[in-house]
């Protein structure tokens, strides 16, 4: 289903990374994985390890890991930017405006600029796809979270628009929107362990529980195969019916 199919994931380390990763690479495809963790050898050893057919990348600069990836594997068809970042929790009249620029950059800038650099070769190929990992946070808004749901509107936004502009290229550009997935990124486990709390997290829930990363992972690989070649522009919700 993937078999050939060059794709790089970024931020590797959090949110779908993992489950995604396993699911690309159980499905044929040659992937590359970035995170600020991989600077340490060990770290990118360790990652290799878990996930043995994956190439941890050092490269952290977008423009240098596309570079990279291109020198190693000679194309990149999948772009999965699995961005992530903490959801910080302010009211408006007592948010950091450096908070919001850092959770900007990490949910949205840092996205455009691997879309920008990804795009490039795409459009000398004619063909590629280009993922956001972001969430469903934005179609209902929260109280308290702007500069998140802010910033994972913007990538949602980001996807549609690209989506437009590169389809004549025969780019298909797409979010993965989820949404209460048990992701030690956003739900720790000790949350996790509290009855009480889990109750709570659930209640607004449709089928009345968190997704599972594997879940999670199964839709990414599809959307990075073949099968969904004539999905594009679309924020594709995966809440569990929440969005």
């Amino acid at each position: 289903m993937l078999n050939n199919k060059i794709i790089l994931v970024t931020d590797a380390t959090h949110f779908l990374g993992k489950p995604g990763i396993t699911a690309l690479v159980r499905d044929g495809a040659t992937v590359f994985a970035q995170d600020a963790r991989f600077t340490d050898k060990q770290a990118r050893d360790a990652f290799e390890e878990l996930i043995p057919g994956v190439t941890a990348l050092a490269e952290q600069v977008p423009s240098e890991v596309i570079d990279v990836v291109l020198s190693k594997a000679g194309q990149l068809d999948v772009l999965v930017n699995n961005d992530a970042f903490p959801a910080i929790k302010a009211a408006i009249d007592e948010a950091e405006l450096s908070d919001f620029t850092d959770t900007l950059n990490a949910l949205l800038v840092r996205g455009f600029d691997y879309a920008k650099h990804a795009s490039k070769h795409m459009k000398g190929r004619g063909c590629g796809k280009i993922l956001f990992v972001s969430s469903a946070v934005p179609k209902h808004g929260l109280p308290n979270y702007s500069m998140y749901v802010a910033a994972r509107g913007g990538a949602n936004a980001l996807a549609i628009s690209l989506a437009k502009e590169l389809g004549r290229h025969g780019i298909q550009v797409n979010a993965l929107a989820p949404n209460f997935i048990e992701s030690p990124t956003y739900f720790p486990k000790e949350l996790l362990e509290n009855e009480e709390a889990y109750k709570k997290i659930t209640k607004p829930i449709p089928l009345g529980r968190l997704g599972k990363p594997e879940e999670a992972g199964e839709y990414l690989a599809f959307l990075a195969s073949d099968r969904s070649d004539y999905i594009t522009g679309q924020v594709l919700y995966f809440a569990g019916g929440w969005a």
